[in-house]
């Protein structure tokens, strides 16, 4: 017995696939692979033959896997301490369910999309989604969201996200800011704690970073995911990082890396590339393809008043750019260069110019700028201040622009302002109320604004005068956003993916909505985006790729490997 040798732990490596039929969707409706805290169950985002997205949930003891009910559309999904409960992201609500079965409960209101952690104290912190947006905490159970102090700055696309709660379940970390150039320290991964405004920060990375018992952070460094020692009692680094796979998954838009650890020593990830960026196609009487998308993604699609240009936010590995397409010919043109985010274009009235918003190098908020639509010339600064702006339509007349705005006060809601392009051009509130108004546009005649608001509860289009406001007016039922206006008529998309369209008749100080009706399907999820033709008959739609058919690299004991 005392001369036998002990045979070491050596790491084994297994290849998990999708079900049949089925394909990984880890770029739409968003989301990596997540192991169960027990290492028991794994749950991914994945798309069937119909084109219908789901979070499905495999046991590791099984072959197969289940897709749970309810999860339609579902984003970022993230394990109860349990490894029973479940927490995602749902038409802009935080969302739980139990996988063993139940329906999914709604925990809270979220302005937009973002990943939680969950302590053993039934507390949740989760990232909102909002352009420059810090982190909030809630009550597992449900309840009011409560703002959590954050760094000053924009901190990049998305903020504070990705938290991740230390085995204490008062320290968590998180991810701040896009890529993280070289002396850029306000991109990163930080540590944060419940209850206190401290924040420290720990280390540059590509990705979210995950604690891995017995002492290590995970985080990517281009397409390699690295570990380092790390004490998670003082919050410290110790040693070097090592790389431990090669050619790991990313989401560039949201710096979501496609790997997860279980605390028991598995770690499972998705290869770089297995999934395509999708294509752009004419939506009318027949389907017709514009392009491939690169695998980054596109969004935010805008075609000029003549129809003949369209401009959309390019996520590119490092950052956003604006680039502009002759739909005619088939040519590309970047809009903008960095540094920084520069997003969300919207027309000039004419057609020669395109405002967005952008930050630079050593940004304090999002800011309003203009340029001209061929690229020539430099962009002029129009509106600069502590909120985040971000524009969403010219007026017709060329007089105003409207804009969402984000307090940086840790304010939860967005409110809708106006910028007016005469006299002092001092911008004035347009809605701002308790709950979140966003994405207006004006009316061709420019008597009125549509908007999407979730007073309801749920996030519907509505109309209001302007530019008093004051009445309001709902077009959508079940949810409706991303308005778009082609003479009397509103056309807009439902949170499962169904563009509609619904006529607008004015009667004085009041309007007739008509019954909204469906034109066509796209795929649910907020990232997929469409826009309409100045004759309301045809539309550019951006379609999600096919999902990702390669298996998943499941490693167990993968801390045995760090010896070698």
């Amino acid at each position: 017995h005392f001369r036998a040798t002990s045979v070491p732990v050596q790491p084994i490596r297994s290849l998990i696939s999708p079900p049949e039929k089925v394909s990984f969707a880890f770029s739409g409706p968003f989301g990596a692979p997540v192991l169960s805290p027990d290492g028991t169950l794994l749950v991914f985002p994945a798309r069937d033959a119909s084109g219908n997205e789901a979070l499905w949930v495999r046991p590791l003891d099984s072959l197969n896997a289940q897709r749970l009910k309810g999860t339609e559309g579902a984003s970022f999904p993230f394990w109860a301490p349990d490894s029973r409960q479940l927490g995602f992201t749902q038409d802009r609500k935080l969302k739980k369910i139990d996988v063993t079965g139940g329906p999914p409960v709604v925990i809270c209101d979220v302005p937009n999309w973002g990943r939680g952690t969950w302590n053993r104290n039934n507390v949740v912190v989760f990232g909102t989604g909002v352009i420059g947006g810090g982190l909030s905490s809630v009550p597992a159970a449900g309840g009011t969201p409560t703002p959590i102090a954050t760094p000053k700055g924009p901190g990049g696309l998305s903020g504070s996200t990705w938290p991740v709660f230390l085995p204490d379940g008062r320290h968590f970390l998180y991810r701040r800011g896009g890529q993280s150039p070289p002396g850029a320290v306000r991109h990163g991964i930080y540590v944060g704690e419940i209850g206190s405004s401290d924040h420290k920060f720990l280390l540059h990375a590509d990705s979210q970073a995950l604690y891995s018992p017995p002492g290590f952070l995970l985080f990517l460094r281009g397409g390699t995911l690295m570990a380092q020692p790390f004490d998670a009692e003082s919050q410290k680094l110790e040693g070097e990082a090592y790389p431990i796979a090669e050619h790991v998954g990313y989401l560039w838009g949201c710096q979501l890396g496609l790997f997860s650890i279980s605390q028991t020593g598995l770690l499972v990830y998705a290869t770089a590339g297995a999934e395509s960026g999708g294509l752009l196609v004419w939506m009318g009487t027949e389907e017709e393809e514009i392009m491939k998308v690169p695998q980054f993604g596109i969004s935010e699609l805008r075609l000029s008043p003549d129809g003949k240009r369209l401009a959309y936010d390019l996520i590119g590995r490092a950052e956003y750019d604006i680039w502009v397409m002759d739909l005619e010919r088939g040519v590309q043109t970047p809009l903008t260069f960095g540094p920084g985010d520069s997003q969300k274009p919207n027309w000039s009235p004419d057609g020669s110019r395109i405002t967005y918003a952008s930050y630079g190098a050593s940004p304090s908020s999002f800011d309003i700028y203009v340029k001209n639509a061929t690229g020539a010339g430099k962009a002029e600064l129009l509106l600069k201040s502590d909120a985040n702006k971000i524009p969403s339509d010219w007026s017709r007349d060329g007089r105003y622009i409207l804009f969402t705005s984000v307090s940086p006060k840790g304010k939860f809601n967005l409110d809708i302002w106006v910028l007016p392009l005469f006299g002092d051009r001092k911008p004035f509130p347009y809605l701002a109320t308790g709950f979140n108004e966003e994405n207006a546009v004006f009316s061709p005649d420019g008597h009125w604004v549509a908007y999407q608001s979730n007073e309801s509860g749920t996030i519907e289009l509505c109309l209001s005068p302007f530019p008093a406001g004051g009445g309001k007016w709902q077009v959508s039922q079940g949810g409706g956003m991303m308005a778009r206006w082609k003479g009397s008529a509103l056309y807009y998309r439902t949170h499962d993916g169904k563009v509609m369209k619904a006529s607008v008749k004015e009667k004085g100080s009041a309007v007739e909505i008509g019954t909204p009706r469906q034109l066509f399907q796209m795929t649910a999820g907020n990232e997929y985006d469409f826009a309409v033709t100045p004759d309301g008959e045809r539309f550019v739609v951006n379609k999600p790729g096919q999902g990702a058919s390669s298996p998943l690299t499941l490693v167990t004991n993968w801390t045995a490997g760090l010896k070698n």
